[in-house]
C-alpha cells in the first residue's frame, strides 16, 4: 500500500500524525533566525537546500521545520520536507540489485529528494518482524539512532514492507549520492529525509549508505571485527564503488535477546 508519509505501526506505539509541537507566532510570510522559535538551532535551509554543517561542528544540528500550529505562511522557507516529493523519479530494474530508483531530472546538491516512509514501530514490534524474516525475505526495516548531547540515544524504527513510499526502492551504496537526516515537523517522531550529497544528473541511480556513515567517523577496529564475525549472515554488496565494503551494512541489535 502506497503512502507518501509515515503511518502508525500495528503496535500503535508511535503516531507520526499527532501534533505535539507548539507553533511559532511569526506573522511574516517566511520565518527568520532569532525571531522564530522553530529556528532556535539556526537556519535549516537556503533556497530549498539544506544548509551544510559547519566544519567546526562534529555532529549535525537538529532540524525542526515550521508546523501545522505555526502562524507563518505555507510558503515559509522553513517548510521543505513537509511539501513532499518535488522531482520526477523512476523505479527501474537493476542488473544485480533488484529494483532501484533513479532521477529523471537534475537535482542540485542539498535539495530534498524524498522521504523514507512507512510504518513507525516500537522496538518490540520491529524486533518481532525482523526475527520472523527468512533469508529469502527483503528487509526494509530501518533503525535510526540519534545521539543526544546528554548521552541519551533516541531510536526510530520505520518499516515500509507493507505500507510505504518510493524510498523503499533506494539501494545502498558505499559512495552514495544521498544522505539521510531526521527532520521533525509536528512532533518528535522524525521524517527520515534524504538530501542530495552532490549534484545528481538526470538518469543517475539514487542511493544512500544504509549504515548512516555518510558524515560519520570511519569504522573502528572493534566494529570491523564484529562485522567480520557476522559475515555468514550478511548479504553481498553490488554497489560497484571504489570503496565497496563487499557486504551490505549489518546491525544485529534487533536479533539480540537482551
Amino acid at each position: 500500500q502506497y503512502s507518501p508519509d509515515n503511518v502508525a505501526g500495528a503496535d500503535g506505539v508511535n503516531d507520526p500524525t499527532e501534533i505535539t509541537f507548539p507553533g511559532c507566532s511569526c506573522l511574516t510570510s517566511s520565518c527568520v533566525v532569532d525571531a522564530c522559535s522553530c529556528l532556535c538551532h539556526g537556519e535549516n535551509y537556503n533556497s530549498l537546500c539544506l544548509r551544510p554543517t559547519d566544519k567546526e561542528e562534529e555532529y549535525a544540528r537538529p532540524v525542526f521545520e515550521c508546523n501545522a500550529m505555526c502562524q507563518c505562511s505555507e510558503s515559509c522557507q522553513n517548510r521543505v520536507v513537509q511539501r513532499g516529493l518535488q522531482f520526477r523519479l523512476e523505479v527501474f530494474k537493476t542488473e544485480k540489485k533488484g529494483w532501484g530508483l533513479r532521477t529523471l531530472e537534475f537535482i542540485a546538491k542539498g535539495r530534498f529528494v524524498c522521504e523514507y516512509a512507512g510504518e513507525v514501530l516500537g522496538f518490540d514490534e520491529a524486533r518481532r518482524r525482523m526475527q520472523a524474516q527468512t533469508s529469502k525475505d527483503s528487509n526494509y526495516i530501518i533503525v535510526v539512532r540519534e545521539h543526544l548531547h546528554s548521552g541519551q540515544v533516541m531510536e526510530t524504527f520505520v518499516d515500509p514492507t507493507y505500507i510505504g513510499n518510493i524510498g523503499r526502492f533506494l539501494n545502498h551504496s558505499c559512495e552514495p549520492n544521498l544522505f539521510m537526516v531526521p527532520v521533525r515537523v509536528d512532533s518528535m517522531v522524525p521524517k527520515l529525509a534524504l538530501f542530495a550529497a552532490a549534484d545528481i544528473s538526470a538518469g543517475e541511480e539514487l542511493s544512500y549508505d544504509y549504515s548512516g556513515r555518510f558524515h560519520n567517523l570511519s569504522i573502528t577496529n572493534r566494529e570491523q571485527k564484529s562485522l567480520e564475525d557476522d559475515n555468514s549472515l550478511r548479504k553481498p554488496c553490488y554497489c560497484g564503488s571504489r570503496t565497496c565494503a563487499s557486504f551490505l551494512p549489518w546491525d544485529s541489535s534487533l536479533f539480540s535477546t537482551t
